[in-house]
């Protein structure tokens, strides 16, 4: 407990471009999950190389996060502490990259056609890939998450041919066979229900399992909203988000005590960030 208690003072302390904030309007009108206040959180600012961050990872043993960028095939191991270099390593060539997920010392990164590009490093620091092929074409995913009950990824559809409007479509991706098998589906218009509107066109771009409350919280960059659902996808609660804070979120992950991580890219506006919203149990919404 001490190693995580000290690695997240080093985590606050560090984000030497950082600053509490607001909603843009200046007041706190948001209302946010148990635990957590999506008015302000820690901002760290990230170069311009960055602008088109996309999936992040958290990294307990040193207290950084990967992330992955959108097109260049690049993985990047951003340091929350002061004074250290962001490094990076090719894993593959040009491509829509979307996600990212590391389970164990693998490194799982989704492209936007439902591909998986797997890999590791060997003994002398080379990168060891392989490509798992969606079996089927016309869709576009953008979310890709891990459930360590399933030993399980999941793919939720941001735009598939076999959904209507009234729901969204997550596949599975079994790490033991390395198939994918089952699918799921994710209730649109119970999430329209929550936010007082009788449809909408919900495009989530990020989402990860909260390892302290074992909840789902599904990102919409398009939609502006924060969605908290159980395991199964099933949702519990919407949040709108301020466009001023996220302005196009891509990328979310936790740290194992609950702190949570969403990065935005540029959005043609400033530079990318990594926002850090801290976890406490006693906070109210």
């Amino acid at each position: 407990m001490l190693y995580r208690s000290t690695c997240l003072l080093c985590l606050i302390i560090a984000i030497i471009n950082s600053h509490c904030t607001s909603s843009a309007n200046g007041n706190p009108a948001y209302k946010s999950p148990d635990g957590y206040d999506l008015n302000k959180p820690f901002l760290l600012k990230l170069p311009v190389e960055l602008d088109e961050i996309s999936g992040l990872a958290f990294y307990a043993k040193d207290t950084s996060v990967f992330a992955v960028g959108d097109e260049f095939g690049w993985l990047y191991k951003i340091p929350l502490t002061a004074g250290k270099p962001i490094r990076k390593w090719k894993f593959s060539g040009d491509g829509d990259y979307e996600d990212l997920v590391m389970v164990d010392k693998v490194f799982y990164v989704l492209q936007s056609d439902g591909d998986i590009t797997a890999f590791t490093f060997n003994e002398h620091n080379q990168i060891l890939s392989q490509q798992e092929e969606f079996p089927s074409s016309g869709n576009e995913f953008e979310i890709l998450y891990y459930d360590p009950h399933l030993h399980k990824l999941t793919m939720i559809c941001k735009d598939c041919e076999s959904d209507k409007k009234k729901a969204l479509t997550a596949f599975h991706f079994n790490l033991l066979n390395k198939h994918f098998d089952d699918s799921a589906s994710i209730d649109v218009t119970a999430i329209a229900n929550m936010i007082g509107e009788k449809k909408i066109k919900f495009k989530p771009s990020a989402a990860a399992i909260n390892p302290i409350t074992d909840e789902l919280y599904i990102l919409s960059s398009v939609n502006k909203l924060l969605v908290v659902a159980d395991r199964n996808g099933n949702p519990k609660q919407a949040y709108p988000i301020d466009e001023g804070l996220f302005k196009q979120p891509e990328g979310i992950t936790f740290t194992p005590e609950g702190h949570m991580l969403i990065s935005n890219e540029s959005a043609k506006s400033g530079v990318a960030n990594i926002l850090f919203f801290k976890y406490n149990k006693k906070a109210k919404p």
